[in-house]
């Protein structure tokens, strides 16, 4: 048995001042991807609506979602501390609910702790939580899972509100808080003020750590963010492939009858599918 440790929230409190990387997952495959490359913690965000699901928006996404997903990476995983978003819908209507729920992403999900939306407003719901024992990232600016039918996307730059909201979420009881587009002044302000770690989207240079959609950074995602960067273009490479593997089989190519000494390779020995027996 690994007697590896995930990181923990009051580890990452402590990097305060310190930049270092967060990245989203949602599956086993890429989830082991970021942990052999160092990444410590992730988000397992209601973003797989439109990344994974093909969703207009992350509204569909549902705790079921999420616990299935944040399973898989966390099977994945041995010391990844796993920040898992809590959908909408599942925190709004009382403390009592938000307190379920988030039990229910720690149970079923393998969270390490929970992410959900809200400032002011979310922060009797953050200090419900905290206080049941599961510790609580916050996100505050752009609010995607309600900012379609409200503020929309624009970048945000009202700086006493969100001065406010980041105040409010500590007080609370956040190890950490998300600033989603907010004006890079006003991020770099709320990050001096504020104790906990800020978490950059879009919102410079001047935030404790920064993360991004995975698949965003592997150019997976053919509509990326003006804020991302995209350090590779798997989504290229992969049709590259299937279209190699599509020719062969119209040839007649794959699967090979024998191998380079005559001997018939079809059938031999034993396989695993996704390394499993």
């Amino acid at each position: 048995m690994s007697t590896e440790r995930r990181v923990t929230s009051a580890a990452i409190r402590t990097r305060k001042g310190r930049p270092f990387p967060v990245i989203t997952a949602y599956d086993a495959p890429f989830a082991r991807c970021v942990e052999a490359a160092g990444i410590d913690v992730v988000i397992v965000g209601d973003s797989l609506g439109m990344v994974v699901l093909g969703h207009a928006s992350t509204a569909p996404v549902d705790l079921v979602d999420m616990q299935r997903h944040a399973a898989a990476v966390a099977r994945a995983t041995k010391r990844m501390h796993l920040i898992v978003d809590m959908p909408f819908g599942s925190y709004e209507t009382s403390g009592a609910d938000a307190v379920a729920a988030a039990v229910s992403l720690v149970k079923l999900g393998g969270a390490s702790s929970v992410k959900l939306e809200g400032g002011t407003r979310a922060a009797s719901r953050i200090a419900a939580i905290v206080a049941a024992g599961i510790p609580v990232c916050a996100h505050i600016g752009v609010l995607p899972q309600t900012a379609g039918i409200d503020a929309g996307f624009r970048r945000r730059a009202d700086r006493e509100t969100l001065l406010a909201d980041a105040r409010a979420v500590e007080a609370a009881g956040a190890f950490a808080v998300v600033l989603e587009m907010v004006e890079a002044r006003v991020a770099g302000e709320i990050t001096a003020a504020c104790s906990i770690p800020t978490i950059g989207i879009g919102s410079g240079l001047n935030c404790d750590a920064q993360v991004l959609v995975l698949h965003d950074v592997l150019g997976l995602y053919p509509e990326a963010p003006p804020f991302a960067k995209r350090y590779a273009e798997l989504g290229r490479v992969a049709t590259d492939a299937l279209r190699a593997y599509a020719d062969d089989v119209r040839e007649a190519a794959f699967p090979p009858r024998s191998d380079a000494n005559g001997r018939n390779v079809e059938g031999e020995g034993t396989y695993t599918i996704g390394g499993i027996a």
